[in-house]
């Protein structure tokens, strides 16, 4: 995936190779540690501790390395060809016993990148794009032990992925605070680049909230730390730590003419991280929250179009009805300095900052309404307008409702849809649909995610119709009343 940018081309990296060609596609695959204090309860980033970054003289990064070298991880993924079949058309001519019918396999793909052990008992954290589509994940740690790891969830708006490996008394990071990270600081990314384990390398942070516009998920959060310390393929997923050894970022993107480090590296702010680990532990899925606003960045030329004195702060272009920001009385024109006490001056930045909070949280938001400063309470709301907590599983009518697998979508050629894991005696399983099914429609509406179901079927009266496919090819359609 690439974007042009003043003659670079953004990428996120990650190294492949298939066939035994080592096909270096811009996707730096690295993991990163997670610190062992991943808490079940929900704690605002604001309430975490901060470190201070004072200037220093004479810095010694090897304290820094040496604390990290042991925590990150080299990631190997495979995913499996898939097969096909194939009818020789000659075959019914020439010998007239009907059309024979072949299969064929495509290769295997394979990857790699690195991770970083987040806790004594095995969570890792990555990249998404590094084990993306993978139907094996292997992780080496940096003493050569070896271990087969399980996706514990994905985040596509981050580009992040928790996985699992069994195992105790890993070593593991510590969680830094990346709202205190200075430009000009120093910082080591730390990863396995061309399949060079245990990589270090040093740089400064050379700008914070940088959008690359990388991501294509629709709620995509870019808020990019971007430094100058060389990374290259297979090093996404790796750590930026500071030079206490505290894990700041996690590696992700560069930018380059040619595919390799030219200069420009991007990391995920491990505020950001955090959040989606702490989530994706407790509820296998990411609980997002929204003000409900369309925004945008204030230059010069803008200012003046709207004749604003000042150009700090993110301006409040549109209002979802009924959303957060219209339940507090947020107007079109109303400017946002400030959320919780930390200031916005960019689109990524009051994202950074709303990333950090579920629905349901209350945040105070400095706001700037016709000259006049202000603070007001916003209550966040899930995408649906609502406060609800989005759970992995959804149960009703007899059945489990269950995210589907990425190895399972790939291999189906599939997007979305929800698979049905467990029925029990009700409407469902009356109606002749079986364990396993995967529903991608509901009355013709595409099925996304397990809200859609909840949406679909929770007050559902009358006749309804699924439309799906089993993991064995077989497309079904199922019609029956509630």
């Amino acid at each position: 995936m690439k974007k042009v940018i003043g003659g670079f081309s953004i990428a996120i990296i990650a190294s492949l190779c298939t066939l035994g060609l080592n096909s270096f596609i811009e996707i730096h695959n690295s993991q990163q540690n997670v610190s062992n204090t991943i808490k079940k309860q929900h704690e605002p980033i604001a309430q975490f501790a901060n470190y201070s970054s004072k200037p220093e003289t004479n810095i010694d990064f090897t304290n820094a390395a040496e604390i990290t070298i042991n925590t990150v991880v080299h990631v190997k993924t495979t995913q499996e060809g898939q097969t096909y079949n194939y009818t020789d058309p000659f075959y019914d001519f020439l010998w007239g016993q009907g059309k024979k019918q072949q299969q064929y396999k495509s290769p295997n793909k394979h990857g790699s990148g690195s991770g970083v052990i987040i806790s004594a008992d095995g969570y890792i954290i990555t990249n998404n794009h590094v084990v993306k589509g993978a139907d094996n994940i292997e992780v080496t740690l940096n003493d050569k032990r070896t271990y087969t790891a399980k996706i514990v969830g994905i985040d596509a708006s981050t580009d992040l992925s928790l996985l699992k490996i069994n195992d105790n008394d890993l070593p593991y990071v510590s969680f830094g605070n990346s709202n205190n990270l200075k430009v000009g600081e120093w910082v080591l990314a730390v990863g396995n680049p061309y399949n060079l384990t245990s990589t270090v390398t040093a740089g400064i942070v050379s700008a914070k909230g940088r959008n690359i516009d990388i991501l294509r998920d629709k709620f995509k959060i870019e808020s990019f730390i971007q430094t100058d310390a060389a990374v290259n393929p297979g090093n996404s997923g790796g750590a930026l730590v500071n030079t206490s050894g505290e894990l700041v970022g996690i590696n992700s993107a560069i930018a380059s003419p040619t595919g390799s480090y030219s200069g420009y590296s991007f990391a995920i702010p491990i505020n950001i991280v955090k959040k989606v680990v702490f989530d994706l532990k407790e509820f296998g899925t990411v609980q997002r929250a929204f003000i409900g606003i369309s925004i945008q960045n204030i230059d010069a030329e803008f200012a003046k179009s709207k004749g604003l004195a000042e150009l700090h702060g993110v301006y409040v272009t549109g209002i979802a009805e009924g959303g957060a920001a219209d339940d507090a009385g947020i107007k079109e024109g109303d400017i946002i300095t400030n959320v919780n006490g930390i200031s916005v001056n960019n689109v990524p930045s009051l994202q950074e900052q709303i990333n950090n909070f579920r629905p349901g949280d209350k945040v105070a938001l400095q706001l700037s309404s016709s000259g006049n400063k202000k603070e007001i309470m916003v209550t966040l709301k899930n995408k649906d307008g609502n406060t609800r907590i989005v759970n992995k599983e959804l149960k009703l009518h007899g059945a489990t409702f269950k995210e589907v697998p990425n190895s399972l979508k790939n291999k189906l050629g599939i997007k979305s849809g929800i698979q049905i894991i467990e029925l029990e005696k009700g409407k469902l399983k009356d109606a002749g649909i079986e364990n396993n099914f995967i529903i991608s429609k509901i009355d013709k509406q595409n099925i996304n995610g397990i809200e859609d179901i909840n949406l679909a079927l929770s007050n559902k009266k009358g006749g309804v119709l699924f439309e799906g496919v089993y993991p064995d090819g077989k497309k079904s359609y199922y019609g029956f009343g509630i």
